[in-house]
């Protein structure tokens, strides 16, 4: 499902997520404009125009169930009347990741999707800077002075991260969620235990296993060791995960935050949900009502002294659905409308790996290895380019000695280079790298692009001399 954009005209972008708990859909409306201060091509007046009901993902097992998740897409397309896509994403998060065909979940999406839709797994970082994007852009833009630690809780994991003035610092990621227990809802009879779960009962010598029920006094270890665990998430604690249970449940360190005073603290994801449900005073649903550890974790949470301190002043926007909402309205970013495309038939192209990120300065002998090492993955490699340039004479001098690197490597002509840089110089700088396209090397410069800390991108098709970018794998 393609789309073509005229001026003026709004497109359409599309968010799937798929979690340890729930999965969700979200459709947005939005309108492609220039930034009045800073120049860059962004959506604009952004607008959700479809929300699905999160449902259970469905599991048989410990696979994910692609026939049930198909139908869930068709569903949502169907109630969503989308036609055409401009970009979008789709994720597999926590425990759902961990699934032995998670990556067939994401080529099913592709095909029943497109190819304009980002799909991945197993990408916690990435997680962690959409549920912040998703949840808490707006407020840390809006409390510009501080900083903010995001802590996104859901069903499998505990996605982290730190940022201020609307963009992410850090990252990190815990197996800390909800959903390593699961019960007969309204007690606490086990009905599944994840590995995770299993090593914590250990530790905690609690002898339990499915089918029998878990005291009062069991719960109050589980939820402790869980909230210590954060504690020491946000006070930068390293020591608490040393051991072996700390270091099973550490899927990403977060690095302790340096800075003083200390981060604003804030939640999103299920057990976020239920943290703010609870202190607007709506309540909380009965004992275990979804059937895991999703309320119990949300009422030690505001318990604990150190993770309930900002919880009235700092309420994050988007909470339960941050992630999908991180994925709709920010896993794309767009090129401006300079890009030096001399070969646009070659879009789309899918995960290029950003094999060297490159300052404006950098020498001649690093170009050449860079670009040695992009040579050995003939479907196309990225290289991003960091820092400002001068002045016309800065973009020639660039150009040229990327220009003389690619001739002293002999750079397979067909084979798709792209060069990510920040400033509008696009056409120039491909030009001088091409000599002017006489090289016939199938160069791509795309500019007006923010610079992440990822390992991957993706390339969109052409709509009216603009492109979208994603970025994933995320460090």
């Amino acid at each position: 499902m393609m789309v073509t954009t005229t001026p003026n005209q709004r497109i359409k972008l599309l968010g799937l997520d798929f979690g340890s708990t729930t999965s969700s859909a979200l459709v947005a409306e939005a309108s492609v404009t220039s930034n009045c201060i800073t120049g860059r091509m962004e959506f604009g007046e952004p607008k959700i125009v479809f929300k699905s009901i999160p449902v259970f993902t469905p599991f048989i097992q410990e696979h994910i169930d692609e026939v049930a998740i198909a139908a869930l897409i068709r569903q949502w397309l169907m109630q969503s009347g989308l036609d055409s896509i401009f970009a979008g994403g789709s994720i597999i998060t926590g425990l759902a990741a961990q699934s032995h065909n998670a990556a067939a979940i994401t080529k099913l999406v592709r095909e029943l999707v497109g190819e304009t839709v980002i799909a991945t797994a197993q990408d916690p970082c990435l997680e962690s800077w959409l549920a912040f994007m998703g949840s808490c852009s707006d407020l840390s833009r809006y409390h510009s002075d501080s900083l903010i630690l995001n802590l996104d809780i859901g069903g499998g994991t505990t996605n982290v991260a730190l940022g201020k003035e609307g963009d992410v610092l850090q990252t990190g990621c815990y197996f800390i969620g909800a959903r390593h227990f699961q019960f007969s809802p309204g007690g606490y009879q086990l009905l599944a235990i994840s590995e995770y779960g299993l090593a914590l009962l250990r530790q905690l010598s609690i002898d339990k296993g499915v089918g029998q029920t878990l005291s009062s006094a069991e719960c109050e270890q589980i939820m402790g060791y869980y909230c210590q665990a954060l504690e020491a998430v946000v006070q930068g604690d390293s020591q608490f995960f040393a051991d072996s249970l700390g270091k099973k449940h550490e899927q990403v360190a977060f690095p302790p935050v340096s800075n003083s005073p200390p981060p604003k603290i804030t939640f999103s994801g299920g057990v976020g949900e239920l943290i703010y449900q609870h202190m607007t005073g709506e309540g909380l649903p009965s004992t275990t009502y979804y059937g895991d550890f999703g309320i119990d974790l949300a009422r030690a949470i505001i318990a604990s002294s150190i993770l309930s301190l900002d919880l009235r002043d700092y309420v994050p926007e988007n909470r339960g659905r941050a992630t999908v909402y991180g994925l709709t309205l920010h896993s794309t970013e767009i090129s401006g409308t300079t890009l030096f495309l001399p070969n646009p038939e070659y879009l789309p192209l899918r995960d290029l790996p950003i094999v060297s990120k490159l300052s404006v300065t950098a020498t001649f002998e690093q170009w050449l290895a860079a670009l040695t090492l992009a040579m050995h993955r003939e479907q196309g490699a990225c290289v991003q380019i960091i820092g400002e340039l001068g002045g016309l004479n800065d973009i020639r001098v660039l150009g040229q000695r990327i220009a003389q690197s690619l001739k002293q490597c002999a750079y397979p002509v067909h084979q798709p280079l792209v060069i990510l840089v920040e400033a509008n110089i696009g056409k120039v700088l491909g030009n001088y790298a091409t000599d002017w396209t006489k090289s016939g090397l199938n160069v791509l410069v795309i500019d007006e692009i923010p610079i992440r800390d990822a390992h991957f991108v993706n390339i969109g098709r052409v709509h009216q001399q603009i492109v979208p970018i994603s970025f994933f794998g995320l460090h």
